[in-house]
Order: C-alpha cells, then structure tokens, then sequence
C-alpha cells in the first residue's frame, strides 16, 4: 500500500476507539498467560491500550510493555491502574528494556505488522534477548488462509450494515511480500472515513523456523486461549516458546 506508515497507522482516532469492541477472550488469555509464566514478570510488545496487560498485572504479575504508538501509550496510561505499567515508546524488534523476564507475549496478529522478513525474525531474536533461562515467548496469530475468503487474492466484505452508515473491509494480498493491504471503509450522512492497515502475514511453520534462528523452540501450541488442540479445522493458534 502506497504511502502506508506503520508509525503512524495507530494513531489518535483509532487509540480513542480502539478498546470500543472486545473480543471477549481477554480472561482467557490472562489466565493462559498467568499459568504459563514461572516468574511473575511479563513483557508484552505491542502493548497497545493494555487490553491484556492490565488485567494480567491486576493478578499481581510485573508488566511492562513496548509500544509503537504515542496515541495508544497514552490511552493505556489514562486508565485505571495504566500509570503503573512501565512502556518504552519504540520498535518492538529492537528496543531493550534492560532486563529480562519469565514471560514475553505477543498477541492478536501483531508479529504481522511487523512488514520485513528481517523484522519479524528479529523479533524473536528481541523476544529471546528479554527471556529469563526457564521464561516462554508465547505469540497469538490467526491462520493467514483464513483471511483469504475462498482462495481469492482480494475482496470486498460488508462488516456492518446500519441505517445512517456502512463499513466494508477491502483487502489485496501479495504472495511475493506476503503482505496484506486492507482498508476498513465507513460511509455514513457525515462523510467517509477509513482505517488502512498493511500486515506481512506468515504461518506457523515460518514462526517455527524464526524461533529456531532466535535459539527458541516450539513447546506447546494451540488453537486458542481455551488449549483446544491446534489441528486442520483451526483457524488461529497460540504458540509457546522456551530456550533450546
């Protein structure tokens, strides 16, 4: 997508809206999170306004958080108990926090906005650098093919359809980048607004060998939060990594 700016892609308008529709999975998530972690310090990159980071630290676990955005930072920081997360503004790739913990997560697709190869492989890399001898790096993605709608390589969808308004989601991959180009468009009596997004989609498989890279190997996965068996009919997967 020409002209897209991952830095600035979660900015302002959509951190205000952003925790407006939960996906209805963070208790299971914390609680996946907390029963895995044998310390309890936790780092989440791309920590975003805290959906999971602030429930998890209300169990009594330390977290902190790296963060891209200003606009989130900022949001997370305005709620209840948000003041008490430590987040370094940057590249989750790349910053240090200067020590490190039983338990690094990453959740929701958010390896995917990382648009390089090189990027995503240094994530893992980043991810073992912050990991204590026994910690985990659990990572959260949805299956790439279950994006594609019948195969097809673009498409329209209807996401809602009210009254006074509509929102479509127009979406092209790229085998070649593996990239994913989607707009979320809303039209409605007061104008059109929309919300691009580009995301470097990649399967289990490549996780796998980029853990590897990192020193990482895989240990448990899982279709969800719930532990339901990863097989042929999922269409997401939770991935638990430790030190070879």
């Amino acid at each position: 997508m020409q002209g897209f700016n991952p830095a600035s892609s979660f900015g302002a308008t959509v951190a205000a809206h952003y925790d407006d529709t939960p996906r209805g999975d963070e208790g299971a998530a914390v609680q996946f999170l907390q029963a895995i972690a044998l310390t309890p310090s936790a780092l989440e990159f791309a920590i975003g306004t805290g959906r999971i980071a602030l429930p998890l630290a209300a169990t009594g676990m330390q977290v902190d958080g790296i963060e891209l955005s200003h606009d989130m930072i900022a949001r997370l920081h305005a709620k209840p108990a948000g003041a008490n997360i430590h987040v370094v503004q940057g590249d989750m790739s790349t910053v240090q926090m200067g020590q490190r913990y039983g338990l690094v997560y990453l959740v929701f697709n958010t390896i995917f906005n990382l648009l390089t190869v090189d990027g995503q492989i240094e994530c893992f890399a980043n991810a073992a650098r912050h990991l204590s001898d026994d910690g985990v790096f659990v990572v959260e993605t949805a299956l790439p093919h279950t994006w594609m709608p019948s195969g097809k390589s673009d498409y329209v969808h209807a996401e809602q359809v009210n009254i006074d308004s509509v929102m479509f989601d127009v979406a092209r991959y790229d085998p070649v980048t593996q990239h994913l180009s989607e707009n979320h468009v809303r039209i409605s009596a007061s104008g059109i607004s929309m919300q691009p997004i580009v995301c470097r989609l990649i399967t289990p498989g490549e996780m796998d060998l980029m853990a590897r890279m990192a020193g990482l190997k895989l240990i448990h996965r899982f279709a969800n939060w719930q532990k339901t068996p990863f097989d042929a009919q999922s269409t997401a997967h939770v991935s638990v990594y430790g030190h070879q």
